[in-house]
């Protein structure tokens, strides 16, 4: 599945477009993660362990995208944008959303 955040694909012709497609992935920090992060914020530094689940959030919505976009026959998403979000009660879930249009390039 060839995937991009611009509307064209360079060199390829866009045939049909089949949609809007979306992919979404709700993850929860747990206490351990948050008490660890605090701490790198009081004393510098990255906290790894959101930007593993980040990243793992955004690879799960990605992929769920693709695969609708897959199931309605195209073989690209263009257009892609990939939003973050924090919900639920103090923002205790991580939330990304990606969006695109399924098209069949040739």
């Amino acid at each position: 599945m060839l995937t991009t955040t611009t509307n064209t694909l360079e060199g390829r012709t866009i045939s049909d477009y089949r949609g809007l497609v979306m992919g979404e992935a709700i993850l929860g920090a747990n206490i351990f993660k948050d008490l660890f992060a605090g701490i790198r914020d009081i004393v510098g530094g990255r906290a790894g362990a959101y930007e593993n689940e980040l990243q793992r959030a955004r690879q799960i919505a990605v992929e769920e995208m693709c695969e609708k976009a897959k199931a309605m026959g195209a073989n690209a998403v263009i257009g892609i944008d990939i939003d973050y979000e924090t919900v639920g009660s103090k923002g205790s879930m991580l939330m990304v959303s990606a969006c695109g249009t399924a098209v069949v390039v040739d």
